[in-house]
């Protein structure tokens, strides 16, 4: 409940966390041991891999995460060593996250949209010891990249790395055919350096950790160019995978058939996806890579219920040309207002909990409403603050609390909130009262609901994920001919909003765009590359793009550009 002098300002606080049902254990080892208890025989995993499908039980995967455990142990990683995992949606890659915590290790899920660059600088800024990573993802073969990124790789053999470029990775294994003569080794003599490692202490090791202890190092696009790494701690994380399965309203007798069409790497799809899933007994169907024609096969085949996508992604599937002949009766799970809930053999109407808000910082949700909750509950907001947590709004020129109703920066604190960013104290991070300062701008209404409207900052988030604009920046600048560059998000019917470039050339240059955005695709991942670059002379940006001008005003005049024919 809020105090009296709380109703005149915008600070709310949700309930006491020890009032929050279902919670089980804090931990990741915890959590996958209780649910194991719980679910073992059930299955747990259905993955249509390149290799075929492979289904595991509870029980199974955790022994599967025990072997990686063991072998990780070989590889010298106890408590707080960092464990890479470059993969897609695959049974190894939950095996590799959990088995990292139950060697007391830190797991460090890498995106594989990554550029060489980008890898590059996530295996510098992580400092991991091990990467486990995947050979093959589409066009990508990341063993060839690491290799060229460190020749010494190439022909150090399978001993320890001894890298200057990146001092403490020790050791990798791949998952695919392997390199000879590379210090990279395959999946299977990777997990054979484990078995010689007593499994007792690997469970013990796993029972020792602590819920305050640091459990992942997860990469997010903030408001500056270079990626953040967002530590959390192990009850944070829990907590977020368990509250899922409640906020779904899942249960065992609901026998959840979970597809979702991105990564686990997002801490979004990891909490929501996967911890709800497993905390209610339900089974992960993966596909490591999206298609949405073989993705409506697979639901079919495995009567998928319970499906995430995001807006672009669902247009696909309803373009697929199949959409109009494969079975997905079995839907439960839907949101009544995504494209599959029109699916001729879908008759459910169900509405998911996403009148929410959160970030990577706070591992996903820090306001929400359950499930189905009506219009008039929810009333277009972005919920109400979850169990242990407390937002208010502040002016963001002065940071005092403005009163309720009125405009400013939403910040947050909770039970979930991250333990901070890699490399920066946390006293640069938290204000004196310990709130995270989200740069987002909403207000609180008269009952306490969030109602979120935008970025303070620039932000592009282009289809469920974040762009940083000077990251697009920084890549354009080096483009031969580009004077000045802007890249601003522009509002789209499915995407949220699409990356735009506006650059001024060089009095001289003659730029094409599309040479640009292929020069772009050899240094950004393919969501960061802009979707239109827009070419102005210098008076139109010097009346949109000095420091005077608000973004708001350029994302306007790039908006009417693309209009015009």
């Amino acid at each position: 409940m809020n105090t009296v002098s709380e109703q005149a300002v915008s600070i709310v606080s949700g309930p006491p966390l020890s009032d929050e049902p279902g919670l089980g254990t804090l931990t990741l080892p915890g959590f996958l041991r209780e649910v194991t208890q719980l679910y073992g025989d059930r299955e747990a995993i259905a993955a249509h891999t390149p290799e075929g499908i492979v289904r595991w039980s509870y029980a199974q995967l955790w022994e599967r995460a025990i072997e990686v455990a063991r072998a990780l142990r070989a590889c010298g990683i106890g408590k707080d060593g960092r464990v890479g995992v470059l993969m897609t949606n695959r049974p190894e890659w939950i095996a590799a996250v959990f088995g990292a915590s139950l060697a007391g290790g830190i797991a460090v899920p890498l995106s594989t949209f990554s550029t060489a660059a980008e890898l590059d600088q996530l295996l510098t800024l992580s400092g991991v010891s091990v990467l486990l990573f995947e050979r093959r993802v589409l066009t990508k073969d990341f063993a060839a990249v690491l290799t060229e990124l460190e020749p010494a790789l190439e022909s150090a053999g399978l001993g320890p790395m001894q890298s200057a470029r990146y001092p403490f990775l020790r050791r990798l294994a791949m998952i695919g055919s392997p390199l000879p003569g590379a210090a990279i080794e395959t999946w299977d003599t990777f997990l054979a350096r484990g078995r010689a490692e007593p499994r007792e202490l690997v469970e013990a090791t796993g029972a020792a950790a602590r819920p305050s202890d640091t459990a992942v190092l997860f990469f997010s696009s903030g408001s500056t160019s270079a990626p953040k790494g967002v530590l959390s701690a192990h009850r944070g994380v829990a907590i977020q995978m368990w509250r899922f399965r409640r906020l779904f309203g899942f249960g065992p007798e609901d026998d959840v058939r979970a597809w979702v069409a991105n990564g686990f790497f997002w801490s979004g799809n990891f909490a929501q996806a996967l911890g709800s899933t497993l905390a209610a007994g339900g089974s992960l169907v993966l596909q490591p890579v999206f298609d949405a024609p073989a993705a409506l096969e697979i639901m079919q085949a495995e009567r998928v219920n319970f499906p995430g996508a995001w807006p672009h992604q669902w247009a696909q599937l309803e373009a697929a040309p199949n959409w109009g002949t494969v079975d997905l009766s079995a839907m439960r799970f839907v949101d009544y207002y995504t494209p599959i809930a029109r699916h001729p053999t879908v008759s459910c109407r169900w509405t998911e909990p996403g009148r929410a808000y959160g970030n990577t910082e706070t591992f996903t949700i820090t306001t929400c409403y359950p499930a189905n909750t009506p219009d008039e509950v929810h009333a277009g907001s972005s919920g109400e603050a979850l169990p242990g947590v407390t937002v208010e709004i502040v002016d963001p020129l002065d940071g005092e609390v403005v009163p309720r109703g009125e405009r400013g920066e939403i910040c947050v604190k909770g039970p979930t909130l991250m333990l901070g960013y890699l490399g920066t104290p946390l006293t640069e991070t938290l204000d004196t009262q310990g709130f995270f300062h989200t740069g987002d701008s909403g207000y609180l209404d008269d009952i306490g609901r969030l109602f979120w409207e935008g970025r303070l900052s620039d932000i592009i988030k282009t289809g469920g994920a974040n762009v940083s604009p000077l990251e697009v920046d920084e890549a354009l600048l080096t483009y031969p001919g580009v004077k000045v560059t802007r890249t601003v998000g522009v509002p789209h019917d499915t995407l949220g909003e699409i990356v735009v470039a506006c650059i001024v050339p060089h009095a001289d240059a003659d730029l094409d765009p599309e040479q640009i955005r292929t020069f772009l695709r050899e240094r950004l991942a393919s969501y960061k590359i802009p979707r239109q670059v827009l070419l102005f002379d210098e008076n139109d940006i010097a009346l949109t793009g000095s420091a005077k001008i608000k973004t708001s005003d350029l994302r306007a005049l790039a908006a009417e550009r693309l209009r015009t024919p």
